[in-house]
């Protein structure tokens, strides 16, 4: 939010939202497809990889950041506690 509020829109604290969801978005794909995690992830420890143990090709980390950025999937989850965009983009988080 921050990014977007300071740098893409000029202070302007309504279109700011929007552009947000943009960032999260470019965000997401770039840094989980290609190092497996995003920075709050490798903080915490945790990564990004596809159910096989593989790494998650950006086909499917931009599926993924997509249905995350729609909000519902990730309130969405299954007994093992993964969230519906996980499930749809064959994605697993696991502690590095």
């Amino acid at each position: 939010m921050l990014i977007a509020y300071g740098l893409l829109t000029g202070g302007d604290a309504q279109a700011s939202g929007n552009w947000a969801l943009g960032v999260l978005l470019v965000l997401s794909v770039l840094t989980v497809g290609t190092i497996g995690s995003t920075p709050g992830k490798r903080l915490f420890g945790l990564r990004v990889v596809a159910e096989n143990g593989d790494r998650l090709g950006f086909g499917r980390t931009f599926v993924r950041s997509v249905l995350l950025c729609l909000a519902i999937p990730a309130l969405v989850w299954d007994r093992d506690g993964r969230g519906l965009h996980d499930r749809l983009a064959r994605a697993v988080q696991v502690r590095l």
